[in-house]
């Protein structure tokens, strides 16, 4: 992440406080949907690069937009990924979202790709955005890189097996379980096997000592989720816009009505 100007809370320190976080999970380009989230007041946005454009240029655009009104950017790379990884980090990413992790092998991997050494193999400069263009110190650099978050993605069945050991593996700070992925993976089921899948995964995490992220499609299924324990919660906007804008499709106004406001 971007070394502060003035001294704030991170992610992981608000975890570590015990916080409950809400974000967006959004796909480039969407910088209105970044700032329109900062103004609404959530914590962070999810930045999709694996099944949207990762495109560096835009993305740092995006995270100008999120720090001009306070909040973090998680960014989801693609299936190892370590380049995208470096650049996502050194443009002020407060953290990375790594898919398809199946294995303690595949989540050391994704920790080393994160965090400079000794926690990994990051490359080290401070001249990035991250780093202030080098206005920084060394220290200050890494003691604010040290504040990364790693999510890894549990997104098949194999993965689910070896939940414990992933979320065991040193330097993981979260784990989020793609359901879309994981069905697939299992060949679309029936619904609750699926869902004591993504229970048992969830178990794993919390037994570890680790934040359980989840996905969810609107308000009421993000309560259930913070009930259940998940503090990382993140809205799926493709869902909720295209949900919302079908519910007004669906509206017939009646004579009665009070006009709308524009």
């Amino acid at each position: 992440m971007t070394v502060p100007r003035t001294p704030r809370r991170s992610l992981k320190q608000r975890l570590a406080d015990g916080d409950s976080l809400r974000g967006a999970l959004l796909r480039l380009p969407s910088e209105t949907l970044v700032e329109m989230a900062g103004v609404a007041g959530l914590d962070y946005v999810l930045i999709d690069c694996e099944h949207g454009p990762a495109d560096t240029a835009l993305l740092q655009q995006h995270i100008m937009a999120a720090e001009a009104h306070g909040i973090d950017v998680l960014v989801r790379v693609g299936t190892a990924e370590p380049a995208l990884t470096l650049r996502c980090l050194d443009l002020g990413a407060a953290g990375v979202v790594h898919p398809h992790v199946d294995g303690a092998e595949d989540a050391r991997r994704a920790v080393a790709a994160s965090h400079y050494p000794p926690w990994g193999e990051r490359g080290f400069a401070t001249y990035s955005r991250s780093g202030r263009f080098g206005t920084v110190t060394a220290a200050e650099h890494v003691a604010a890189s040290r504040e990364t978050l790693v999510i890894p993605m549990i997104e098949t069945r194999r993965a689910c097996a070896a939940a414990d050991e992933i979320a065991g593996t040193e330097g993981v700070d979260a784990v989020l379980v793609g359901p879309a992925d994981l069905a697939a993976d299992c060949g679309f089921p029936a619904p609750e096997v699926v869902d004591e899948l993504v229970q048992q995964s969830h178990r794993a995490t919390s037994k570890n000592g680790r934040t359980v992220m989840t996905i969810v499609p609107h308000l009421a299924a993000a309560q259930a989720a913070e009930e259940a324990g998940a503090r990382l919660i993140v809205f799926n906007m493709a869902q909720v816009l295209m949900d919302t804008m079908g519910s007004l499709a669906r509206t017939v106004p009646t004579l009665d009505a009070p006009p709308l406001e524009l």
